[in-house]
């Protein structure tokens, strides 16, 4: 029994008060707790406390009841709901005490206030809150509440994460902290807004400006605030607002800004003008450009159908009218075209597109777009015109044509097809190897000597005839031509066996071996011809003409008017080449072509002033072998320049050893080819080298280069002279040059050829010859080589004459490296009486490269 407890205060009081005891039953309960536990107070005595507790409250109960007894609390108050028997939980406040019960026992006196309508507002403000949190996070919209009394400032996670910020980041209120952020161009129209909202002028304003992203980039923004609490002044102390991204809506209205303007431009380049006609009301709506096109200056824009009827040629009135009544009532789009007249009389042609619709608001309307085409009508009509013209020359244009045509691949002289023909007609002739085909190169015998004995319109008689011979003999599908001068061509059609070749040549050649009256002349020539059987082996057209081409030249070369097959021997002779050029890519390969050496000597003292260069091919099976000899097959495979490009870099090593031998050898020059100096990379694998200036020329030959140099050769040349590498020309005076074109190259020296120089002893004009060039080439300040010097005289009327350098079998002959440093190193030419005849027969004269 609770001790010290006046139970009448206890029964009254207005609150309710229940004792719990030690082992947790309701000890005393007065009435009004009773009410609010939906029982009698008397029939709440012995039951355990948590029968009228909300079980989600029993825990916190428990807790509480635990602390105040163990003296943790002395009192404690929480909120509980409590649950009565039958009826909705009541929300209270608890106000838990310890009180004694006398034999060391704690009773806890429990008191109880209702606060359940307080409760359901409070819940009814937190559901009102999170409608307005989820509205506005749904909505993207940032919330802030700027409390200036207070100095408190609130930013949501949304205002946040509009800048880039995480949830919780702190945010520095202040104005000049924020203004750091806000675009410079944006600062003082927000400045502007503040202000006035500051002082009062306004309690809700909203703005747009552009503000810093956390990343870096700008984000617009649109903020709106209103002001809810204000100071005596009427300014405000508390303004709440939303900040909303409208950085996509700014970015759309930027782009059809943009549209609308390339629109409007689009519509003022084109010169068209925009109409739109309201059909319910009748009434018709001009832009600028209508007006212009229809020579309507009155400020009035909106016109009905019967302006522009009035303004339409009465010729084209109806028939404009009936396409826009199809138009509509069919309600699809449709094209126009018509004339206007203009107030002053000028007439117009006019373009109309148009199509109907329906606006926003139900009306039926009609859009459309004219221009002024009346420069495309009047072009139209001028190109009608021209097409006129055109069709009436056509027939005359197509004769011309067929003229031409026949002209391009016929010859003018005995109406024969000729090369650009036959070339057309070899890709069709051999097109089965089944076929036995064959074609005749006929090349005419003398007739040379009859265009020159009797003229040209002699020799035109002979072709003429030549043809008419050829024809008279060819069968339908053979295919005779004249393929240039002398020369004719035959392909035999499919239906001549090797048997009637033979014949129809020999019918040919006996024909054209009789004579034939020219003029009161009998004028006598023959023929020979190569045939080239194709089907056995060769079926490549262009391939049988040139069999048949070597054929010819075998035919000549064994007597004339004769014929001869292209054979294995002829096809031997081919294989012979090519195996040699085969041989020349080895040799390439396995360093074989070596340079021989010929000294060069100063005319005054007879001392080794340089050495010429030449190319030896060290051939294994058939020894030291001249240019002569692979020369023109190394030209025909495009390895000449390798074969300059090895020789030059094997004498410069040679050059050098020379030096370190103290040889007193000055220079050495090499001969170059003319595909060597097109070489796009030539400069650079000089330059690799790092020849010392001075000590290596260049050899050019004369005919090839000095009058007809090429602008990327010229460039070269003068690189070359840049690198320190001497020009030399060989061969000088055999090749016409023009002194202008010496002046263009400027050489070092100048190489007289020995065609001139080998007759001087005997020639008192080809010595004044020879002397003249050696004056050319010293008024250039060109130093003058005399090359074939044999005898002793030579060398005497050379030096007589002025020459500087001497070159020839007088001193020496071509030599190996080796044989060059043993006859440098013995000087024995300078004891030795110099040959007064020639040293060598002609035919041992060397070949250079």
């Amino acid at each position: 029994m609770v001790t010290g407890f006046d139970s009448g205060v206890f029964a009254q009081a207005a609150g309710g008060i229940f004792i719990i005891s030690g082992d947790g039953l309701v000890q005393l309960a007065n009435p009004a707790f009773g009410r609010l536990a939906g029982s009698q107070d008397a029939t709440l005595i012995g039951l355990p406390w948590r029968v009228f507790v909300h079980p989600d409250d029993a825990a916190t109960i428990e807790e509480t009841i635990c602390e105040i007894r163990n003296s943790v609390y002395s009192t404690r108050t929480v909120s509980m709901r409590l649950q009565p028997t039958g009826s909705s939980p009541v929300w209270t406040i608890a106000s838990f005490a310890r009180m004694s019960a006398g034999a060391g026992s704690m009773d806890v006196i429990v008191q109880v206030q209702v606060i359940d309508s307080l409760m359901q507002t409070l819940g009814a403000l937190q559901k009102s809150e999170i409608r307005w949190k989820y509205a506005l996070d749904s909505a993207y919209q940032g919330v802030w509440d700027h409390d200036f009394n207070l100095e408190e400032f609130f930013y949501s996670a949304t205002w946040r994460k509009i800048r880039g910020l995480a949830a919780h980041t702190p945010v520095d209120g202040s104005l000049e902290k924020w203004m750091e952020g806000v675009h410079p161009d944006d600062r003082a129209h927000v400045l502007a807004c503040i202000h006035q909202q500051n002082e009062g002028l306004v309690n809700f304003h909203v703005f747009q400006y552009r503000e810093r992203h956390a990343d870096g980039h700008w984000v617009w923004i649109e903020s709106r605030g209103s002001s809810v609490e204000w100071d005596a002044d009427g300014k405000p102390t508390r303004i709440i607002g939303t900040d909303t991204d409208i950085t996509e809506r700014k970015r759309d209205e930027a782009t059809l800004a943009e549209i609308s303007r390339k629109l409007r431009l689009a519509l003022d380049v084109s010169k068209i003008g925009v109409f739109d006609f309201n059909l319910d009301t009748g009434e018709a709506l001009w832009d600028e450009r209508m007006l212009q096109i229809y020579g309507l200056d009155r400020p009035q824009s909106r016109y009905s159908p019967v302006d522009w009827e009035k303004l339409v040629h009465p010729q084209d009135l109806a028939t404009a009218s009936a396409n826009v009544a199809a138009g509509i009532s069919e309600n699809r789009p449709f094209v126009n075209a018509f004339r206007i007249v203009l107030e002053d009389g000028t007439m117009r042609s006019i373009r109309s597109n148009a199509a109907p619709y329906t606006d926003a608001e139900g009306a039926s309307r009609l859009i459309g777009a004219n221009w002024d085409v009346t420069e495309d009508v009047a072009l139209q009509a001028e190109l009608a015109k021209a097409k006129t013209l055109a069709e009436a020359r056509n027939q005359e244009l197509e004769a011309a044509r067929v003229r031409i045509e026949y002209n391009a691949l016929h010859d003018h002289l005995t109406g024969l097809p000729n090369r650009r023909y036959l070339d057309q007609r070899l890709d069709e002739w051999v097109v089965d190897p089944m076929r036995n085909s064959a074609i005749l190169h006929i090349d005419l015998d003398r007739f040379k000597q009859i265009n020159d004995t009797l003229g040209h319109q002699a020799g035109d008689a002979m072709l003429s005839h030549t043809a008419l011979t050829l024809k008279r003999f060819a069968q339908d599908d053979d295919f005779v031509a004249r393929i240039g001068g002398d020369e004719f061509v035959v392909l035999c059609g499919p239906g001549r066996n090797k048997t009637d070749v033979v014949a129809l040549t020999d019918a040919i050649i006996t024909a054209l071996r009789q004579p034939v009256p020219y003029e009161g002349h009998l004028c006598r020539f023959g023929a020979s011809a190569g045939i080239a059987w194709a089907g056995d082996e060769t079926h490549d057209a262009k391939q049988s003409l040139m069999n048949a081409d070597i054929a010819l030249y075998r035919a000549k070369g064994l007597g004339r008017n004769r014929y001869e097959f292209f054979t294995k021997q002829l096809q031997t002779q081919i294989h012979h080449a090519k195996r040699t050029a085969d041989e020349i890519m080895k040799g390439l390969e396995e360093h074989e072509f070596v340079p021989y050496y010929q000294p060069q000597f100063c005319a005054r003292t007879l001392e080794i002033s340089g050495v010429e260069t030449l190319a030896r091919w060290n051939h294994p099976v058939h020894g030291v072998l001249a240019p002569a000899y692979f020369m023109k097959v190394a030209e025909d495979m495009n390895a000449l320049s390798a074969i300059d490009r090895s020789i030059a870099e094997q004498a410069l090593g040679d050059f050098n050893d020379w030096e370190r031998m103290g040889l007193g050898i000055d220079r050495f020059s090499v001969n170059v080819s003319s595909r060597r100096l097109r070489e796009p990379g030539l400069i650079d694998s000089l330059k690799a080298l790092q020849i010392r200036p001075g000590i290596l020329s260049f050899e050019l030959l004369e005919s090839i280069f000095l009058d007809d140099l090429e602008d990327s050769v010229t460039e070269t040349i003068s690189v070359l002279k840049q690198l320190g590498i001497d020009i030399e020309i060989d061969d000088f005076g055999t090749g016409h040059a023009s002194i202008v074109g010496l002046l263009k190259l400027s050489p070092s020296r100048l190489k007289i050829d020995r065609v001139l120089v080998e007759p001087i002893k005997e020639s008192a004009e080809q010595r004044r010859l020879v002397g003249s060039i050696i004056d050319i080439g010293h008024s250039l300040h060109i130093d003058v080589v005399a090359e074939g010097v044999e005898t002793l005289a030579h060398a005497d009327i050379l030096r007589d004459l002025g020459c500087d350098i001497l070159q020839g079998f007088a001193f020496a002959k071509p030599m190996s490296k080796v044989d060059l440093e043993v006859f440098a190193r013995s000087g024995h030419w300078r004891q030795s009486p110099l040959p007064t005849q020639p040293s060598r027969p002609e035919a041992d004269r060397d070949s250079a490269a």
